[in-house]
């Protein structure tokens, strides 16, 4: 029999999944079947055989198929070196560390490089592991309201000639809006007062840029970033991430990111991976373009049909619908119809923000688009009639 403390627990547990049911956002795990609007593989690389035909060939000649350790204990090999100079010039950075995921990346680089003295200007659209690092960090936060150039700077003012240091935190290609920050002014602002420049790149990299380098490349200002993270599991079909900045940086987070100091490494094959999948996405301006267009396609097809899609400027587009439930049974609905597409509710949105998340790849056609903007009228269509039969 189970004891008094675990029953206890157990009931607690199951009382707050019953409260997540009550507000329509309790989550499960499931596949995915249909065309695939969910998904952030952009280039289509995860089905490149090109790229599957790499990482057999680093499998069947690698020395050995697991980390064996922490970079610093036994998983660094020069497979790792080579690639982190590679991405570093990919960059347009002095260096760059390999962390195995975003999150740790993101999470390692602002709990390591920031304390309770300092300030961070964050976002309020930012992802959950630049919000998660900040945390840790013990810094103090002012949260400026999403893209809000004119409240970033007024908060930057009332700092003005403080002694501890300030840091801007952002996205580049903002992950649920799709929108894309005018990293250019940002970095004016943080030259103008004092600041460094964090970005997080991973809806960017590889989709966007020249040869896929990310918007702080094409900005021309890589070089004034404090750090840039670029993600491997959308783009590049793979899997971690890079930070990249100063090589001062790197010594700061190989002696200070616990994220990094205390995680196994992946195998080397892995690196031949990540560096196969630079060398395809760096060739494909074709598709780059294409996905682009595709995405100002769509946006301009659902906005013309009355669907909100936000700020929308990139391969993400969502359609705004307001409660959870309007997003579930569109979701529902559009999956009924042969479509891959899931509700995001709250807290990974803002409350009223309930939507849509469509992600772009270039394995989706222009006819299947159309087809899903009309299966989504369709639904809209339904759920007018069903309110005019609730009120008659």
């Amino acid at each position: 029999m189970p004891s008094d403390a675990l029953s206890a627990w157990k009931d607690r547990l199951h009382q707050g999944l019953s409260a997540l049911e009550a507000r329509s956002q309790r989550r499960s795990l499931a596949e995915i079947h249909g065309v695939n609007f969910c998904s952030n593989d952009y280039l289509g690389l995860a089905e490149n055989p090109a790229l599957r035909s790499a990482v057999a060939d680093a499998v069947r000649n690698a020395e050995k198929v697991g980390g064996t350790g922490s970079r610093l204990l036994s998983g660094q090999t020069e497979e790792w070196r080579d690639l982190e100079d590679e991405f570093a010039k990919f960059a347009d950075t002095e260096s760059a560390l390999f962390f195995t995921t975003g999150y740790a990346a993101n999470v390692g680089l602002l709990s390591s490089l920031v304390g309770r003295d300092d300030v961070i200007f964050s976002d309020e659209r930012n992802h959950a592991s630049l919000i998660d690092g900040m945390r840790l960090s013990s810094a103090r936060k002012v949260i400026y309201p999403h893209l809000n150039l004119n409240a970033l700077e007024d908060a930057l003012r009332q700092e003005a000639g403080a002694p501890w240091r300030k840091v801007i935190v952002s996205e580049s290609v903002f992950s649920m809006d799709g929108d894309i920050a005018p990293l250019a002014e940002l970095a004016n602002l943080a030259e103008k007062y004092g600041a460094a420049l964090i970005l997080d790149e991973a809806h960017a990299t590889g989709v966007h840029g020249p040869k896929g380098h990310g918007l702080a490349a094409a900005a021309g200002i890589a070089p004034k970033a404090l750090a840039i993270v670029h993600t491997c599991g959308k783009a590049l079909a793979s899997a971690g991430a890079f930070v990249c900045g100063p090589a001062v940086l790197k010594e700061h987070l190989l002696n200070h990111a616990r994220t990094f100091m205390f995680s196994t490494a992946l195998p080397p094959y892995f690196a031949a991976q990540i560096g196969a999948a630079i060398g395809l996405a760096e060739g494909m301006n074709k598709e780059r373009a294409s996905l682009l267009h595709r995405a100002a396609t769509l946006r301009a097809a659902l906005q013309a049909d009355g669907f909100d899609t936000a700020g929308s400027a990139s391969q993400i587009v969502p359609v705004v619908l307001g409660n959870n439930d309007a997003a579930l049974d569109a979701a529902e609905h559009l999956q009924r119809e042969g479509f891959a597409v899931r509700g995001i509710r709250p807290p990974t949105v803002p409350e009223g923000g309930s939507r849509l998340r469509l992600s772009l790849t270039t394995r989706i056609s222009q006819e299947e688009m159309s087809r899903l903007v009309r299966s989504l009228v369709a639904w809209r269509s339904r759920q007018t009639s069903l309110a005019h039969a609730r009120r008659a």
